[in-house]
């Protein structure tokens, strides 16, 4: 019971849709009715207000690293395992994608695995970053990045940390994450993929 009620605080803190909530707070456009319509820092940013993409995705981070955190962090307390960050890593993850308070209409996430991969291990989620950064700025296409990003990460969990339960685990989310993208990968296939900071 207690393992199902961390898994239900993780989902539930992954469907808090930063880029809807900032976008209200801010009087901006829904960023599911412009641009590409996902809820992401990246269509936030298509405003032109790099503060509101800022604060997305900040908040879309901070929600999978503090998923993650907390449950190492409360684990022992509640007699668990280190297996339930792993769980809370992949709950917090789904429920981005798929929010309960925003009809199941969730972002690509690409900066909640961020946040997920630096609860689990600084030195991947660094890794990570540092490679989505090298890829955005060489090509300014942000899913391109992401996809490379989603590709390697496992790669980087395998090395670091070996290959197990963790590896397994962001391996899951890398594919979750490449499937959001899947209209993204016909979009670069045939060249009608935007590019960073292009308005919609």
């Amino acid at each position: 019971m207690t393992t199902l009620l961390f898994i239900a605080v993780a989902y539930l803190l992954g469907s808090l849709s930063f880029a809807v909530i900032v976008s209200r707070a801010m009087g901006l456009p829904d960023p599911r009715s412009f641009g590409s319509g996902n809820p992401g820092a990246t269509n936030v940013l298509r405003t032109g207000r790099k503060a509101a993409a800022a604060l997305t995705l900040l908040g879309d981070a901070l929600k999978g690293w503090v998923a993650v955190a907390l449950a190492r962090m409360l684990a022992p307390q509640f007699g668990l395992t280190e297996e339930i960050a792993l769980l809370c890593a992949l709950a917090v993850f789904i429920g981005h994608l798929f929010p309960l308070f925003f009809r199941f209409q969730g972002g690509k996430g690409v900066a909640t695995a961020l946040g997920v991969l630096l609860g689990l291990n600084p030195w991947i989620g660094l890794a990570c970053l540092a490679t989505w950064l090298l890829m955005a700025k060489a090509f300014r296409i942000s899913s391109l990045a992401a996809l490379t990003t989603a590709a390697l990460a496992p790669l980087y969990t395998g090395l670091l940390m070996g290959w197990g339960n963790t590896a397994i685990t962001v391996l899951v989310i890398a594919l979750l994450l490449v499937y959001r993208h899947k209209s993204n990968l016909i979009k670069l296939v045939t060249g009608q993929e935007g590019r960073i900071g292009s308005r919609s």
